[in-house]
């Protein structure tokens, strides 16, 4: 029986450098070898993951932006869909980025980005380089963007995460990357990874049954929760543990999905 298999990045596939493993690697591709599919869900951008999506060789449809964005990267595709939010909301919040400690503030589309300031701007981290048209401004945003990214401290997140639901609960939710960087993750109300999946799935004729799911953050908690078999890593949250049908025994940083998926495909030595 031909299983989904459904990806989160930070945290869950990609190891404490933010890469792929060659173990991790090795045990996806034997997957999609004995005809299983594998799709990437992250709160990340296209930009910041379609690295992964060439590494492991997909061709599935993939799923950014915790939702936001569910399209088929390199090729037209009618059911692609995204979900933007209100620009008016992305200024509203730059306005209060030192009352809410926030280190930059990033709106984002399919095709680029926009930071309010080049001081915090990281080209391997945004996967690009920036210029004054980069700039998150009036005049350079003129739509609505697919996503909002704010980053602050580690211990700052939760506090930051709770007065943005205050204010905008409305109309946005706020998500988490999940990994060492403290990134939230700002998308239209609703928006969630769980819709991006089903959508994958309908798309690939795959029951819900027979979709398995790995995550490790607050982010993944509907995914986990919706697909027939949702599978908490080592590292995850408590929260993410307890929603999770079983929990790899190794973390991110030793392979824990790899190890978990061969056994659970029963892949060893095929």
């Amino acid at each position: 029986m031909k299983k989904l298999i459904a990806i989160d990045l930070d945290g869950t596939t990609l190891n404490a450098q933010s890469l792929i493993s060659t173990t991790t690697e090795k045990a996806l591709k034997k997957a999609m070898e004995h005809g299983h599919y594998v799709s990437i869900v992250t709160g990340r951008p296209y930009r910041m993951s379609s690295q992964f999506y060439r590494q492991l060789g997909l061709a599935t449809p993939m799923v950014n932006f915790n939702g936001a964005l569910v399209h088929m990267p390199g090729k037209r595709w009618a059911d692609e869909k995204e979900t933007g939010i209100q620009r008016e909301l992305v200024f509203d919040i730059l306005a209060q980025k030192k009352a809410l400690n926030l280190d930059f503030v990033a709106a984002e589309n399919k095709e680029t980005f926009f930071i309010d300031s080049l001081d915090y701007f990281d080209s391997t981290f945004f996967a690009s380089e920036a210029t004054a048209s980069n700039l998150l401004t009036a005049k350079n945003l003129v739509t609505d963007p697919t996503s909002m990214m704010v980053r602050t401290s580690k211990d700052q997140a939760a506090l930051v995460s709770d007065s943005l639901m205050k204010q905008y609960g409305e109309y946005v939710d706020v998500r988490t990357w999940g990994g060492p960087t403290p990134i939230l993750e700002i998308v239209s109300k609703g928006i969630q990874k769980a819709k991006g999946v089903e959508q994958v799935a309908n798309y690939l004729d795959v029951k819900r049954s027979d979709i398995i799911a790995f995550g490790d953050e607050h982010n993944d908690e509907e995914m986990l929760d919706y697909v027939g078999w949702g599978v908490a890593m080592k590292n995850a949250t408590d929260k993410i543990k307890s929603v999770a049908n079983d929990i790899t025994e190794k973390t991110n940083d030793e392979d824990g999905l790899a190890i978990y998926l061969e056994q659970y495909l029963d892949l060893k030595d095929q």
